[in-house]
């Protein structure tokens, strides 16, 4: 039995008592009923689904399947005769106003500029459409923005009407429908005809109003256009209108100012992280003089090590690269403890024959790690299945093994 949907007859319906159908599991395992007539708007058209409750179970989803309506509920439905469903009205309203929303700023877009939607998006907290367009100006953006607000302001009428495949013609389509039979309009007078099957209100100005956010090029030469319709409006306001406060209050600057505030500290703090690099860099080449003064000779090179703690891996690249730089016959072993995990550098000047990559891959199977680089420099990490003093040792027999062989 195909579903009366209820929500045709009259999209303010927030209650209703329908008979059950049938009930069941679907292939996943979910518990639905259908019942012969329904409020519950199943997705459809961009457009998402009612929720609310069936005899106080929580409905959390709402599909057509071959005419039917499934209800999918979050326990069995027990039988019942009669079913009193309650429809979420906050969500549908936000619905309505949000495709309602949708119908207006795209009819503005195809009036003013002939910019046509190919896809709609009703998100939880914001829209998209997606025109065919290459570019957008701001000053576009400003004048769609006005021409459908003023259709909101108007409170101009929105109509619903059940046509045939015949009679379209008599109504200039914005884009052509997707079904033969049970076609239905959903029409602004002189502004907006477009088939579509979702809820609205049955005036413009029950909208209230729309912003367009921001928008941003994709593929194939489209442009996506992010907005929200009434009451999403309000809340963009109240989050925007916090972030500034709060940002008026850290900067100590007048919201008019902040982008230039926010554009000096920038710059500021660029200064500064150049200054900190440039003084990391003098303290490293401090460090690498010590590491070569320090330096352990062997038979037949000298070994320069260390074990450090919680230190970034960029440093110790740096630093090993800069020791083996300055000095001759010189093997350098950095090792470093960040919290389970051991890394490891490993480089050599240019007059010592070992490969740093062999060297590095023949310690990482004793921390399950991975790791690589090429001959004059490596670098790895892993587990510390091992502490860093054992793994130090492991890495000076390899070297002396390279050696021997």
């Amino acid at each position: 039995m195909v579903t009366e949907r209820l929500y045709y007859q009259n999209q303010y319906m927030r209650s209703f008592i329908a008979r059950l159908q049938n009930s069941d599991r679907d292939e996943k395992g979910r518990f639905y009923v259908i019942l012969d007539q329904t409020a519950f708007y199943p997705t459809g058209g961009g457009q998402p689904y009612d929720t609310g409750t069936l005899n106080d179970v929580n409905v959390y989803d709402v599909e057509e399947i071959d005419g039917e309506v499934r209800h999918y509920i979050e326990e069995p439905a027990e039988v019942h005769n009669e079913y009193t469903g309650e429809i979420d009205w906050n969500r549908r309203f936000d619905h309505m106003q949000q495709h309602t929303g949708q119908h207006i700023l795209s009819a503005a877009f195809e009036e003013v500029f002939n910019y046509r939607t190919v896809s709609f998006h009703l998100g939880a907290e914001i829209c998209s459409i997606d025109l065919d367009a290459g570019s957008l100006s701001d000053e576009e953006i400003v004048h769609v923005e006005k021409t459908a607000n003023n259709i909101i302001m108007e409170n101009r009428p929105v109509e619903t009407r059940w046509v045939s495949e015949e009679e379209l013609s008599n109504f200039s389509l914005r884009k052509e429908v997707s079904v033969v039979d049970n076609i239905r309009l959903v029409i602004i007078p002189d502004f907006d005809y477009n088939g579509c099957g979702g809820t609205h209100p049955d005036s413009t100005g029950q909208v209230s109003s729309l912003k367009i956010l921001h928008w941003e090029k994709q593929k194939k030469k489209k442009i996506r256009v992010y907005f929200v319709c009434g009451l999403r409006v309000l809340k963009q306001l109240d989050e925007k209108h916090k972030v500034i406060q709060c940002l008026t209050n850290t900067l100590n600057t007048p919201q008019q100012d902040l982008n230039e505030a926010a554009v000096q500290n920038l710059r500021l703090n660029q200064g500064l992280e150049k200054k900190v690099n440039e003084l990391n860099m003098e303290l490293i080449e401090y460090e690498a003089d010590s590491f070569i003064e320090q330096a352990e000779p062997q038979i037949n090179w000298k070994i320069a090590k260390a074990i450090f703690h919680d230190r970034p891996m960029p440093e110790l690249q740096q630093l090993a690269k800069r020791i083996t730089i300055k000095s001759d016959r010189l093997l350098v072993f950095l090792i470093n403890q960040k919290g389970e995990k051991l890394q490891l550098v490993c480089s050599r000047s240019n007059d010592v024959v070992i490969n740093m990559n062999d060297l590095v891959k023949s310690v990482l199977p004793v921390i399950d790690g991975k790791g690589g680089g090429n001959d004059s420099i490596a670098q790895g990490g892993g587990d510390r299945i091992v502490s860093a003093e054992e793994l130090m040792v492991e890495l000076m027999n390899q070297a002396a093994a390279f050696k021997s062989e």
